[in-house]
């Protein structure tokens, strides 16, 4: 056959072969649920604690259960065609039986503990996870502390550190309930003494260290009081608080170790004043549970003046001190933790400001009074702070051109001087600082409108300006925040359109990545981390004001829009996290 296709040589002698693998078991293990069912070659009977007898097969035990494996190749059972399985009823066997031959099983708040048990003792995992997975949907403030010990119990580290973490971001709610009050001192302490611990002020730890005292009839807490004190973070308190309710509690009257206490919260108000606080733990603010987030101002008349604050625990929001001048595109930053500076912006389209107000959170009666002016007028600018250094950047002064200037002002001295100038004039420009650099993200500069994709960064040390790799595309007007240890460009506008897409930017890569988008298209809106979440709130959406927010988790690449949207539409806001101030408490 000349025109016949050739066989190479090298495959003449090559024997033939052609592997197959069944795709599913699902049929074989039916059969050996029939026969189970109908008792056919079983060589073993389980005989339940309420005396039910399961009929099985050895090899399918042993194959699904490192138990039974063990039980039928090591132990005198092996022999045996009846076992005793103590410590089991029938209830939660033979759905775990059922599992091991059909790969199914229902779990229910009736019989998840039995199931939970049952499955850790016979080793089967996918069951016991099935267990905490069901548990974990079912946490709430009444039943948290019971599931933490259930998973503590049975080695559920999952399970354990979801329902802790859940423990902790409610404490409001579980303090309220019975398995609070049923805690051992031990636990007590674990739990009031993290940082980590969510709570609206420090007031609500001390009154449930007071509940859990006084839940026991026959007083023998109260030696423990003490103890619990020390760990209840009383200087954070407001000294009206501690005048009014903690001096006259009669537990604290009774008891001289615990009037030290108050005494070292009194005398941490007095010393704020001076600015010369000893630190120690029990005036050191938690992680999360006294931070807010802040939002001041706004383009729009409703705006411009007022303040409001959202509450992540309760997820509200409430108006706070309204500031004295109006300012619409103003700057905000906060410098020791507590005064909180809203500079520049304008009174008009034509007329840009200097004026810095400040406010300090420490107040007993937090309001707004001006302070050092800036050396230059700026609105459509960014701010940043670093190690208590405020720094104003860029943006637009009464004649409309955009600058290249940056400014800083030193706490310290009470003064403004100026830096280096940018490379590049900006406004509508973001800033967020990372690592004790600052970065500048984009904006226009009037030859280029549809925005810029470049980015700088601030050396305080040296007081030089590096450009950095440039953005995915051109954005002016993007809001920019920080949160561990990234840097987050979100949205701003085009060349013709407003973006909801997000970038970010780690140093250690030195390259931009584009993450998932916002609902919303949304420029000059204001971005803050808070609780491993980043916060977008408000913007305009290309033909109005936002009032809505929304939040980014980097945990799973998705935005989440806020319950609860601010009491007022909002462009250009300043948005900040704080400290809980007193004030904000009752507002």
């Amino acid at each position: 056959m000349q025109n016949g296709t050739q066989i190479p040589e090298s495959r003449k002698c090559e024997p033939a072969k052609y592997e197959y693998k069944k795709t599913s078991y699902a049929e074989l293990f039916e059969v050996l649920q029939s026969l189970r069912k109908h008792e056919v070659f079983c060589d073993v009977k389980l005989e339940t604690d309420d005396k039910k007898i399961i009929f099985a097969h050895k090899v399918v035990l042993a194959s699904a259960s490192p138990y039974f494996h063990a039980m039928f190749t090591n132990f005198a059972e092996k022999n045996y065609d009846l076992v005793t399985m103590r410590q089991l009823n029938s209830t939660c066997l033979q759905p775990l039986v059922n599992f091991i031959y059909s790969g199914e099983i229902v779990i229910t708040e009736k019989n998840v503990q039995d199931l939970l048990s049952a499955a850790n003792l016979l080793q089967l995992q996918e069951v016991k996870d099935a267990c905490c997975d069901f548990l974990e949907t079912q946490l709430c403030s009444t039943n948290c502390i019971g599931i933490n010990k259930i998973a503590d119990f049975h080695s559920c580290t999952k399970l354990l550190t979801s329902s802790e973490l859940y423990i902790r971001q409610h404490f409001s709610e579980v303090a309220d309930g019975d398995e609070f009050l049923s805690l051992s001192s031990k636990e007590v302490i674990k739990l009031i003494s993290s940082d980590e611990l969510i709570v609206p002020s420090e007031e609500k730890v001390f009154e449930s260290v007071i509940l859990w005292v006084k839940h026991d009839i026959l007083g023998t807490r109260k030696c423990i009081l003490p103890q619990l004190m020390e760990y209840v973070r009383l200087p954070l308190a407001s000294k009206h608080y501690i005048l009014k309710k903690v001096i006259e509690e009669p537990l604290i009257k009774n008891c001289l170790e615990c009037k030290d206490y108050v005494i070292e919260a009194l005398h941490f108000h007095l010393l704020k004043l001076d600015d010369i606080i000893p630190k120690n733990n029990r005036n050191k603010p938690r992680k999360y549970g006294d931070q807010v987030i802040l939002v001041v101002g706004g383009i729009d008349p409703d705006s411009c003046k007022s303040t409001e604050w959202y509450d992540p625990i309760m997820d509200r929001w409430h108006f706070g001190p309204e500031l004295i001048t109006s300012r619409s595109s103003a700057g905000l930053a906060t410098v020791k933790d507590n005064l909180v500076f809203a500079l520049g912006g304008t009174v008009s389209y034509f007329s840009s400001l200097r004026s810095v107000d400040m406010l300090d959170l420490s107040s007993e009666s937090p309001c707004w009074k001006p302070t050092v002016q800036m050396l230059n007028k700026r609105r459509w600018f960014g701010v940043g702070v670093i190690n208590d250094n405020l720094y104003a950047v860029g943006g637009s002064n009464n004649g409309g051109d955009s600058q290249d200037s940056a400014e800083v002002f030193d706490y310290k001295t009470q003064k403004w001087r100026m830096v280096s100038s940018m490379a590049t004039r900006r406004s509508g420009l973001g800033v967020g600082v990372l690592n004790d650099l600052l970065y500048v993200v984009g904006g226009h500069n009037y030859s280029s409108m549809s925005g810029l994709d470049t980015v700088e960064c601030y050396h305080p040390s040296f007081d030089t300006w590096k450009p950095v790799a440039k953005m995915c595309v051109c954005r002016t007007d993007a809001g920019v925040g920080v949160l561990d240890g990234v840097l987050y460009v979100v949205g701003g506008r085009g060349e013709s359109n407003i973006h909801r897409s997000v970038e970010t930017y780690r140093p250690s890569i030195g390259v931009w990545t584009s993450i998932g988008d916002m609902h919303l298209p949304r420029r000059n809106a204001g971005v803050v981390a808070l609780n491993g979440l980043l916060y977008v709130v408000g913007g305009n959406n290309g033909t109005s004001s936002l009032n809505s927010v929304e939040c980014y988790s980097p945990h799973t690449n998705t935005w989440t829009m806020v319950t609860m949207p601010m009491n007022d539409a909002r462009t250009y806001p300043g948005v900040i996290a704080i400290n809980r101030p007193q004030l904000f408490n009752t507002c």
